[in-house]
């Protein structure tokens, strides 16, 4: 039976205009991103309405409107726990809503966060410091080179080819940089030389199930040997893409990324970002609990494309995922 679902999203050019830096907006989604998503659903039998940001949803609720079930989307605009607000919002009005909750929104935005939880269970994870002044880089006790990320964006904001720094007396320098930039601290990782991939996942609890494993590789035309955030717009020409299958690095990601998957309470669907440190073990970069959904270029619709599975289908096992959470 179909559902009536609200789509809850930050969509860029209502941002633009109102002033937003196309760098500030980075993160949200195009009109190809909700029309693709409202196409799915129709397709799958559901009904849907558009809500668009948080602060709509939230009026919305006061006047007492409701749906039988909310597909969330957004990304918040400010803050460490902006990714939160939505989910905090479903619960505090008592409606069903798609991805994780509060705490795993939170938690897994800021990187640092999320890698000690990691740790704490006993996956590895990239050593790593937490710089909040150029002062504290000096202090740093990791072998170089490093790479360095803003702690609380996501969509590769804030990394660039300039990310990795290969010798310690730059380090201090490219810290001001990041600090300046995003007025947040920056993460500092020992660099993982190996390959990476990055593992997609829909389900919950017991459910939860890996559909594909995705080796992301670099062109000769890529910025740098790293997900970038130009790799990742310009990706036909920079990135290579392909599943893995039937060897070591594929079982090994399965169990890693279910492993994460779990430990940090994701549900429904999520993406786990993995790389090889020199040993060709995997580490733990980071997971997205409200995964890319754009049905051209996002990494969890290529992996499913590449897997046989369409756009229709993937948006489809997402919300039979919260429908069996919530019994709708």
């Amino acid at each position: 039976m179909g559902l009536s679902i609200g789509l809850c999203y930050d969509l860029k050019d209502d941002y633009l205009r109102e002033g937003f830096s196309p760098e500030d907006v980075l993160e949200f989604d195009s009109e190809e991103t909700v029309a693709g998503l409202e196409a799915a659903m129709a397709g799958l039998g559901h009904s849907t309405e558009r809500i668009g940001r948080g602060r709509e949803l939230a009026r919305r609720f006061v006047e007492g409107e409701r749906w039988k079930l909310l597909f969330n989307i957004c990304e918040g605009v400010w803050g460490r726990s902006r990714e939160a607000q939505v989910p905090a919002l479903c619960e505090l009005f008592d409606q069903p809503y798609t991805f994780a909750d509060p705490l795993t929104c939170a938690i897994t935005l800021d990187k640092a966060v999320a890698k000690r939880i990691v740790r704490d269970h006993g996956l590895a994870t990239a050593p790593f410091s937490v710089v909040s002044s150029p002062d504290e880089a000096v202090s740093v006790q990791l072998p170089a080179p490093f790479f360095l990320k803003p702690v609380a964006e996501g969509s590769s904001k804030g990394v660039t080819g300039r990310s990795l720094v290969r010798e310690r007396r730059d380090l201090a320098s490219a810290c001001r940089t990041l600090l300046g930039q995003f007025r947040q601290p920056v993460l500092v990782e020992a660099f993982l030389p190996g390959r990476e991939v990055t593992v997609g996942i829909v389900g919950h609890d017991s459910t939860a199930r890996v559909f594909g494993v995705m080796e992301v590789s670099f062109t000769d035309r890529a910025e740098t040997l790293a997900y970038t955030a130009l790799n990742k717009e310009e990706y036909q020409d920079r990135v290579a893409y392909r599943l893995v299958s039937g060897e070591p690095l594929a079982e090994q990601a399965h169990d890693v990324a279910l492993a994460v998957f779990r430990a940090l309470g994701c549900r429904d669907a999520a993406r786990v970002d993995l790389r090889c440190d020199a040993t060709g073990r995997l580490n733990f970069l980071e997971v997205n609990p409200l995964p890319g959904i754009n049905h051209v270029r996002s990494d969890l619709p290529i992996m499913a494309r590449l897997g046989g599975t369409s756009y229709q289908e993937l948006i489809g096992s997402i919300i039979d995922s919260a429908r069996s959470r919530y019994g709708l």
